[in-house]
Order: C-alpha cells, then sequence, then structure tokens
C-alpha cells in the first residue's frame, strides 16, 4: 500500500516538509509506502472552469504538476496534503492544484483515505484543515483524523522539530492512516464492494 504526500510549500525543505517527513516516517514503520511530491515554486494556474477534463486527458493546461499528481493518484492508496497557513488559509499554490486535481480527476481519489495537514507559526492551522478537507468529503473519501488536530507549529524546520505534540500528532496520523488502508483492504479482500451511489439529483433555485 502506498500514501502519496503532497508538500503545497514553495519551500522544499520548510515546517510543511518537516511534518510531513513525520508523517512518512511512521508510514515507513507501518510498513507502508511513500512518495512526496513537491509542489515547488514555479507558476500554478487556477482552474478557469473550460471544462475540457471532463472529455478526457486531465487539464488542458500541462505546465505544472497537475496531470502527474491525477496519474499518480491513480497508483496510490491514501494521500496526505500539506500546507503551510498564509492569512489564515492554505497557500494559494495548493488550492489551485486541488481545484483542479480533484475536478479533472476526481475518479482518482474516490473512497481513498485523505488527511490534511498545516503548520504555522502560531494560528490559522485550523481553518486551513478545514479548507481542505472539503475537498475529501465531496469526493466520498474517508477523512483521517489524528489524536489531536494535524498540524506543527514552528517558524523554522528546526522549531517544528521542538514541537513534541506537534510531531507525535504526525505520528498518530500515520497510524491511524495504516490502520484505515489494512481496515480497507481487509473488506476488499472479504468481497465488500463500493458503495453505489446515485448521481440522478441536481437541485438549481434559480427558476427563469
Amino acid at each position: 500500500m502506498k500514501v502519496l504526500l503532497i508538500n503545497g510549500s514553495p519551500r522544499a525543505k520548510g515546517c510543511t516538509y518537516t511534518a510531513l517527513m513525520a508523517v512518512a516516517a511512521q508510514l515507513e514503520r507501518e510498513g507502508l509506502e511513500w512518495e512526496l511530491v513537491q509542489l515547488g515554486n514555479g507558476p500554478v494556474r487556477d482552474c478557469i472552469a473550460c471544462g475540457k477534463c471532463k472529455e478526457g486527458g486531465g487539464c488542458i493546461f500541462r505546465d505544472d504538476p497537475v496531470n502527474d499528481i491525477i496519474e499518480k493518484a491513480r497508483q496510490a492508496d491514501g494521500f496526505v496534503f500539506g500546507t503551510p497557513v498564509y492569512y489564515a488559509h492554505p497557500s494559494g499554490r495548493v488550492l489551485s492544484i486541488l481545484d483542479r486535481v480533484f475536478y479533472a480527476g476526481g475518479k482518482a481519489f474516490a473512497f481513498k483515505p485523505g488527511a490534511s495537514v498545516a503548520s504555522a507559526r502560531r494560528a490559522g492551522t485550523t481553518a486551513s484543515i478545514d479548507v481542505m478537507n472539503k475537498y475529501f468529503t465531496i469526493c466520498n473519501m474517508p477523512v483521517v483524523s489524528s489524536s489531536y488536530w494535524n498540524m506543527v507549529h514552528g517558524n523554522t524546520p528546526e522549531e517544528v522539530l521542538q514541537d513534541a505534540e506537534g510531531l507525535q500528532t504526525m505520528e498518530n496520523l500515520a497510524r491511524n492512516m495504516a490502520w484505515l488502508l489494512r481496515c480497507i483492504q481487509a473488506g476488499r479482500d472479504s468481497g465488500l464492494s463500493l458503495p453505489q451511489l446515485r448521481r440522478d439529483s441536481r437541485t438549481n433555485f434559480i427558476r427563469p
């Protein structure tokens, strides 16, 4: 089983990376594979609602990591999305990526566990986690929790490493992810099928 980690910070080895590596270390101890995708500091496009992705072939913009993430998501069993906190919300970079990967490739994520991780000097973490979790809850994904909200605090990686409770939370998040993935696999092995969902109703309150 494999967990895909997405670092939504432009800093390759900053505070968010440090938190995700604490998750990765525990995943290894649990016997799971993991892969880190670093979004980097290059330009990232917003979704322009062109709808071309619905014709197949992924997002029409191919100059950033979106289509690569969708392809990796097809092979992954679970996900952890990490973000720094900017003005009490996730980075614009990670939100642009999430908008597009879930719109263009939502089927690659459906029914697979997802978790959000936020790093901050001080505040805004719970609001950021709440925003990111909404992508999971619209895509039929179980949300993985921990023994506290999935956050670390510190202004530098060295300070994050002093956040004993934050690092403990990352480890427990990885334990819960591993447990849930094993439960899903056990259900699959026993012949349990995915839910059959209805998609025939779409309410529009605006009337001519």
